[in-house]
Formats: structure tokens, sequence, C-alpha cells
């Protein structure tokens, strides 16, 4: 079991310390402070760089992102609390998410090349003391995955990763980190690591055979009591999961945002440093059914934008470390530079990186704009219906769902995108799909796609008759954005905008006959928009049929890697069109 060197604990009279009644007042006990900082969903962030487009991360709001920020935040932290009071943990989701990782994944995979990961060499000079698999971790195959387990100095953790045939586990369930007390016996924590059990779906092609993930509450029922029987006077849950109690997924998996029903229904937790949905909490707690006591959890986030500080009293009651108090916060790593070390450490890879992003992967026929795609149908966003269509119908060939008409939705995302006549690079791909969407489909009824429709119709204003169009005035009505606006390929139908919200979709069809009302279709659509973002109708309570977590973006430029050109004719339909009264607008 890899360990980092023991360090002394700072000792403070309990003068100083609230102390519980079953101390003794004439006979002072002494407490210490042990602090756990915690990252979650890095995905490859390193650097404050934004590689698709190729400047400083920017993303209106403030914030940047990598480890090189994180680093300066932890070694502030370390300094302020003693290096010997703190450790630093990480809830998974850490070698996907950037051209960085995907580099050192598919161009020149460390598994095969023998190099150190780019995040193994960035997390082991800062010197976590441990990180939990996320289910991000399993996009690459086991055989990467293993590669970049072996380089990581610290213990990488999954309990509830577990060998298909045996059941037993198949990475590290839990460490137990041992801080010197001067003139005290130590303190231990413990931290029981679990990931999402979601992989199964999200990664089966990877795991089937191979690997199950069972459930996070039964996994840390049977393993937390083993941690404090071991002496742990303080247990830690890293959990890759989000804390709703909700799953994006049907069938018979474990629950896939478990994190607070951990902190409820297992006792002997302390605390829950939790990933997964990339939100911001800097202090919640949960009581736990048994016991009656706070557990507190926290989440830092994503892409190292945030790093959590949680902090832990301990008294001496009875001879035994007693966790008294708690409490968390997030620190902002905007509110810091880059630590050079980190910046130096990761230069040769950053750069390979860089000049990865601008490799051409394929040549257009002709420019193609998106600059129209608000209201008009636009070659440059069928090219995004056609990759998500070809990705989700493969997907399904052989399955129950094969013979359905499989349909697909974008939006548009960016005014500004353009494919230029001649050489695309792998950043101009990024310049049209802005987000960091995966792919998935759920199977809709006619009726649910009309509903659908009519609802993203409301992006226009009402346009009177004889009316001039001005296009400015015509789409983001009530400030609706221009991503909030789904354009549906694979039917034709009109959006008329001269009649009310509601009433605005005309002729829908499929292959030239009416949609019938029970009719039914597998529409691929984005994991934004499926887990309810904008609001729009039955998406997020209809079947899932596919969900492999391919990112949108890497599809996009894998197939125009594959292809090698980017032909309109190949893909260019214009199957919808706005009007007013039923004559064309444009």
């Amino acid at each position: 079991m890899k360990s980092k060197k023991l360090a002394v604990v700072g000792v403070a009279t309990a003068a100083a310390l609230a102390v519980p009644a079953a101390a003794s007042a004439s006979s002072p006990e002494k407490s210490v402070t042990v602090t756990v900082m915690g990252t979650s969903d890095l995905h490859g962030n390193t650097l404050n760089w934004d590689y698709f487009k190729n400047a400083e991360f920017a993303d209106g709001k403030g914030n940047h992102v990598g480890l090189a920020k994180v680093s300066t935040l932890v070694d502030r932290v370390r300094a302020e609390r003693g290096a010997g009071r703190t450790l630093l943990f990480d809830s998974g989701d850490t070698i996907q998410g950037t051209p960085l990782a995907y580099y050192y994944a598919k161009i020149e995979p460390v598994s095969e090349t023998g190099r150190l990961h780019p995040m193994a060499r960035a997390m082991n000079a800062i010197g976590y003391d441990a990180v939990t698999l996320g289910n991000h971790e399993f996009n690459y195959g086991l055989p990467l995955l293993a590669t970049w387990v072996r380089q990581m100095k610290a213990p990488v953790l999954g309990a509830n990763a577990v060998h298909a045939r045996s059941g037993l586990p198949a990475y590290q369930p839990f460490v137990i980190k041992t801080m010197k007390v001067r003139g005290e016996k130590p303190v231990k924590v413990g931290v029981l690591g679990l990931t999402n059990p979601g992989v199964a779906i999200w990664d089966k092609a990877n795991v089937e055979g191979k690997l199950r993930f069972t459930d996070l509450v039964a996994s840390a029922r049977k393993w937390v009591p083993v941690i404090r029987g071991l002496g742990a006077d303080v247990v830690v849950v890293t959990a890759h999961a989000g804390d709703n109690g909700l799953s994006s997924y049907g069938g018979d998996l474990p629950v896939e945002n478990a994190s607070a029903l951990v902190a409820e229904q297992v006792p002997g937790i302390d605390a829950v440093l939790f990933g997964h949905a990339h939100n911001e909490v800097a202090q919640k707690f949960v009581t736990n059914r048994a016991t009656g006591r706070q557990v507190l959890l926290s989440e830092p986030g994503k892409w190292g934008q945030r790093l959590s500080v949680l902090d832990f009293t301990l008294a001496k009651q009875r001879g035994r470390w007693v966790v008294t108090g708690k409490s968390s916060t997030l620190l902002n790593t905007n509110t810091v530079a880059e630590d050079p070390k980190i910046v130096e450490l990761m230069k040769e890879q950053h750069d390979t990186t860089v000049k990865y992003v601008n490799t051409v992967v394929a040549q257009s026929r002709e420019q193609l704009s998106a600059a129209e795609s608000p209201y008009k149908d636009t070659p440059i966003l069928d090219y995004i219906q056609k990759v998500q269509t070809e990705t989700v119908a493969k997907a399904l060939e052989g399955t129950a769902d094969a013979a359905l008409p499989v349909l697909s939705i974008s939006a548009p995302f960016s005014r500004s995108a353009v494919f230029p006549a001649g050489p695309v690079s792998v950043r101009d791909m990024a310049g049209l799909y802005i987000y960091d969407n995966t792919l998935m489909a759920v199977k809709l009824t006619g009726s649910q796609l009309k509903d659908y429709l009519e609802y993203s119709a409301r992006y226009f204003n009402q346009l009177a008759p004889g009316a001039p169009v001005d296009l400015a005035a015509l789409t983001n009505a009530g400030g609706t954005p221009d991503y909030n606006y789904d354009q549906l390929a694979g039917v034709t139908y009109d959006v008329d905008v001269a009649k009310p919200v509601g009433q605005r979709i005309a002729g829908l069809s499929y292959q030239g006959r009416p949609v019938a009302a029970d009719q039914q279709f597998v529409v691929a659509i984005n994991n934004y928009r499926q887990s309810g973002g904008g609001g729009f109708p039955h998406v997020t309570t209809a079947p899932v049929v596919y969900n492999a977590q391919v990112e949108i973006r890497q599809a996009l430029i894998d197939h125009a890697t594959a292809t090698g050109t980017i032909d309109p004719a190949a893909f260019a339909e214009a199957n919808w069109r706005l009007t007013r009264d039923g004559t064309p607008l444009f």
C-alpha cells in the first residue's frame, strides 16, 4: 500500500476549542485539527488553457482551470495548516476530457509508449494522497486505465468495482493515512473510494464480462466497519456520484447519484467528498439515520476550478481520538497564479497537444458557416446531425430498437462557427461544437416530437402578416438563447412564425408521410438536454436507449478524420424551414 511520509500533527489544548461534556473539566484533553483537501472531475485539465480556442481558459464567469492552479492553493493550505495536518484526495473523472488527455490515450497512448500520463505527472508532483475512480476513467479501456493506476504514486481507489466472476475488488478499496501527533497516539484517517455504477452502461464495451459495479450504499456498509476496525479515527468517503439520489438510466443498476444516500444510510462516516455532477457544494450536512450524527458533504465543481477544504477537529476522549467538529468551504482557483513548477513540468506534453489541435483533420469542399443557423437549416449543423445519427444507428445494430427510425437533435451553439474551404482543423470542429456534451438517445412518440418542436419554436417572436423580416427581432424571443433552439433532423416540418406559441409546427412528416401520434422514433440528443437543460418536454422521462458517454465534439473530429473530406453534398438536407401563414419566409 502506497503512503506518504508520516508527519506530525499540531496539537492544541481543549481550552482553545469546544470539548464535549464527556471530557474531564479538571484534566483538559488534547485536540487536533486535520484538514482534507479535495478535487473532482478534473477531466484532463493540467494548465489554465483552452485547447479548442488556443488561448488561456475563459468562460465568461471568470473561472480558471487546471492542476497548476490547484497546486498553488494546495501549497497555501499546507503552509497555513501545516503540511503534516493535511491530506489531498480526488473523487474521479481524471484522465478524460481535454485534447491533452485524449492525445495520450488515443494518439500516443501511454499504455503503448510507456510514457508518464500527464495527469499522473501533475498529480504525483502535487502530492495526492488518494484518488478515486470516476466513470470516465474507463472510457479508453482497461489497459490504459491500468497503466495510469500503476503510474500514480497515490493509491487509486474503487471499492465497488469488482471482478465479474469472483466479486473481489478489482482496485484498492481504501487506504488509511496515519498522522503522527507529538506526545500522543497518532490520528488515523481512512478514505474509502466508490465509483459510479453507470460504467456498466456507459462503457459496456470495455467492462462487460470483466467488471461489475456494486451499489454504493451496500459497498460502504461492507467497508466502513473494516476501516473503523483497523483503527481509523476519521472516515472520509470519496464518491464519484452526485447527491440527488437519482439516476440517468433505468433497469436494475444501482443508483447513480448516491452520495447523500451513503451519508444517510451508512453509520461511521464523517464526510463524503463527492463529484460526477460538476456542481459546487461548499458545505452540506446530512443526518445519518442510524446514529443521528451529521455527515459533512462537499463537491468542488469541475476541471480544477475549485478546491474543497474540509476541517475536522478531534479531541481525546477516554484515550481515543473522536471527531468533535467539522466544516468545509470551497477555494476558487482564479484567485491564485499557476504553480510554475507544474507549468514547467507539463510544458512538453502541453506543447505537443497544442500542435495536435491545430492539426488538419479534413478538407472541406466549400466554406460552411453557422451564421444563419438560428433561422435557416444550414449544412454545417447538418454535419452534427449526420454524425449523431450515424453514431446512434450503428450502436443500435442488433438491438430491439434497431428497426426504429433514428432522428437527431442539435442547436446553433455558435453563430461564428466556420469550416473554411480547404483545411479544417481540430480547433475548427471545436468552434462548431463548443460544449462538453456527450451523446445519448431516447425513444419518443410522434406526439412527443410535436410537443418538443412546439416548445423549441418559442425561440421565435411572432411575425405579423406583411411585417418586414427583421432578423435581429425574429429570434431569441423572451431572451431564449440560441443553444435552446433545437432543430430536428430526419423528419421534415415547417415552423410558422405567424402563429402563436404552441401552434407553429406544421407538416411534420417522415419519409413523405405524416408522423403518427403513436409512431416511435429513436432521437439522438445531448446529455445536457436529456438531463433537463432548457426544460424541454418528455426527454427527461423518455426511455434511454443509448448512453455510451461519447463526446459529441470528439465524435465530429473522429468522423472528419476517418472520411478526410467534408462535402455538404453527402449530408446537407434542408428538412425544416420558417414560414409565415404557410409561405416560406426565405
